[in-house]
């Protein structure tokens, strides 16, 4: 008797459980939409809890603090869309022309409707400074830092501050995502910055040796000469 109560108890706690997870997923769903589409501060709680079907505002307290706790969890589930595509995205070549791929492809999302006003508009806005460069290093940092740590290894980069590189470089991929959404043209602002990160990633590659003198050029991942003047 003891264990079929125990059964049941626990059949029952599993099932309290995936409600209301389904509840919070269905919030952050409807929230994303919202913010998207009308931005966080032009969006209301009443918006959310009726486009999410969860009742009452109460269900969304039960869940989150306020709205801009809300809204965390939008830009966290952002940023793991974007973590899954870069982990699904296969490049050609060695860890560095990986590492560009990655770093171009935050670009391209930089172009997309979710990145820009959740990420690079509303985010920043919305988190303040400091909050959104410790999420966006968290699920950015990692990423860079290990790439840049196997190049070092396999000898593709020259031993240096791994931890500081990663840091510059992911400062400098956010800022240029940042320019490009807040940018009028943000098509053409794609195109100067995918120019400026291959001259950045080019200058870690030391030059080749010709006759025992450093060549006043270099191949940049993936085989593109940039003139350094």
């Amino acid at each position: 008797m003891y264990g079929t109560g125990s059964n049941a108890h626990s059949v029952r706690s599993f099932a309290i459980a995936d409600r209301a997870q389904a509840t919070r997923n269905a919030l952050i769903v409807a929230a994303r939409e919202l913010f998207v589409e009308k931005g966080y501060f032009s969006t209301g709680i009443e918006e959310v809890v009726v486009a999410a079907g969860v009742g009452t505002r109460g269900a969304l307290y039960h869940h989150f603090a306020d709205k801009r706790a809300l809204f965390v969890a939008v830009f966290e589930s952002v940023e793991e869309d974007l973590a899954v595509a870069a982990a699904s995205r296969t490049a050609p070549g060695d860890i560095l022309e990986r590492l560009r791929t990655g770093l171009m492809g935050f670009l391209d999302a930089s172009l997309t409707p979710a990145v820009q006003r959740i990420l690079l508009i509303d985010g920043p806005a919305v988190l303040g400074w400091q909050q959104w460069r410790a999420i966006e290093e968290e699920y950015g940092y990692g990423l860079v830092r290990t790439a840049l740590q196997i190049a070092v290894s396999e000898g593709s980069l020259p031993d240096q501050p791994v931890d500081m590189l990663a840091h510059i470089l992911l400062a400098a991929i956010n800022e240029a995502a940042l320019c490009i959404a807040n940018a009028p043209d943000s098509e053409a602002a794609r195109i100067e910055a995918v120019t400026v990160i291959d001259q950045l990633l080019a200058g870690l590659v030391p030059a080749p040796a010709v006759g025992g003198r450093r060549h006043g050029k270099s191949d940049p991942p993936g085989g593109r000469r940039v003139d350094q003047h």
